[in-house]
């Protein structure tokens, strides 16, 4: 799929190297993930082998041949009564954030996620991800939650905002 400068495609296992050096990337920072140490490629099989694209897809995006960012949309609590109900993810590599690439994928999940039987996005973001805050404050998530003090990094308390919103036919998700 294309919009503007970007277009996307549904992630393959040969991807997966790249998704997991994108994510681990971002640990070191305290920023966007919860984890402590980087993940390995085999540890997160069972997680990519858990998007379907019809249901609930990975995408990549490819800048010049390489895969610069990703998103992903999870079963949120595995009970069928949410099944509607998504997680959405959202990961650009170091040398590509602020460049509109974030907000397309975000932009893109939105547009497809009634085809996908979606009607419920949530994001959870740790409080001071002012990036990420952002960015989903733009395509009009709400703030649902407020969990302060739940992960310790680096011995420093630190607060989880849960991020939603609601789709319905009359909603509008053209790129913001």
């Amino acid at each position: 799929m294309t919009a503007g400068p970007f277009s996307h495609r549904n992630a393959v296992i040969g991807d997966l190297p790249r998704i997991v050096e994108i994510y681990n990337a971002t640990i070191p920072s305290r920023v966007a993930t919860a984890d402590l140490e980087p993940v390995s490629v085999e540890s997160r099989l069972e997680w990519f082998s858990e998007h379907e694209p019809g249901r609930r897809p990975l995408w990549v995006v490819e800048i010049d041949g390489e895969v610069r960012g990703w998103l992903s949309l999870s079963s949120f609590y595995g009970r069928p009564a949410y099944s509607g109900t998504v997680e959405v993810s959202v990961y650009v590599d170091e040398r590509n954030r602020s460049q509109g690439l974030g907000t397309y994928l975000l932009g893109e999940a939105l547009a497809q996620a009634p085809a996908l039987g979606i009607r419920t996005l949530l994001a959870f973001v740790f409080g001071h991800n002012a990036g990420s805050v952002a960015l989903f404050s733009r395509y009009e998530f709400e703030p649902w939650g407020w969990l302060p003090g739940v992960a310790l990094l680096d011995g420093m308390p630190r607060d989880l905002a849960i991020l939603g919103r609601h789709l319905d036919a009359s909603t509008d998700v053209s790129r913001r």
